[in-house]
């Protein structure tokens, strides 16, 4: 009689154990999705990435004795458009970083860029062609990340650590 008895007990405790549970998860469970949502917002008002091991100019950290620039005069970039009825047009005079001691630049650097210039504006034009006015004045950075991603997809190589842009001028 003692053992059913505890039996009974130990079978109570545990759904009430179970119900307890599911109270809690009914309860925190949103207020986590609201949180998550709040950091979210923040990270993009002030512009963080939320994501980790991208490849970018940060990650790809190379001494200043151990950088070449290669300058692209200005180039003027038909924009995307944004349905306001303008053309939109960006000029922009770009600059490429790179790292002179990887494998890619010895077979595609220095003076050999020049004869990859109409590739690499190519590029260039048809990734900025690709943004709209707004996108394109409201995030530079995110511009040059995708230039930098596409050069390096094109080289099939990451000697180019960084795009920057020497001038910028967008109407």
């Amino acid at each position: 009689m003692k053992k059913n008895l505890m039996t009974v007990a130990v079978l109570a405790l545990v759904l009430v154990n179970l119900v307890l549970t599911a109270v809690l998860t009914i309860t925190i469970l949103p207020e986590t999705k609201k949180a998550n949502e709040l950091i979210t917002r923040v990270c993009s008002a002030i512009d963080l990435e939320l994501r980790s091991g991208a490849v970018n100019a940060d990650t790809m950290r190379v001494p200043l004795d151990k950088v070449a620039t290669y300058d692209i005069e200005e180039m003027t970039i038909n924009l995307k458009d944004s349905g306001d009825g303008k053309k939109h047009y960006a000029t922009v005079a770009v600059s490429l970083s790179m790292n002179t001691e990887s494998d890619g630049y010895k077979e595609y650097g220095g003076e050999k860029m020049g004869e990859r210039l109409s590739l690499i504006k190519n590029q260039i034009n048809s990734i900025i062609s690709g943004y709209t006015y707004e996108e394109f004045t409201a995030d530079q950075q995110a511009v040059q990340n995708a230039i930098l991603a596409g050069l390096q997809q094109l080289f099939n190589s990451d000697f180019i650590v960084s795009v920057g842009f020497s001038t910028v001028t967008s109407q």
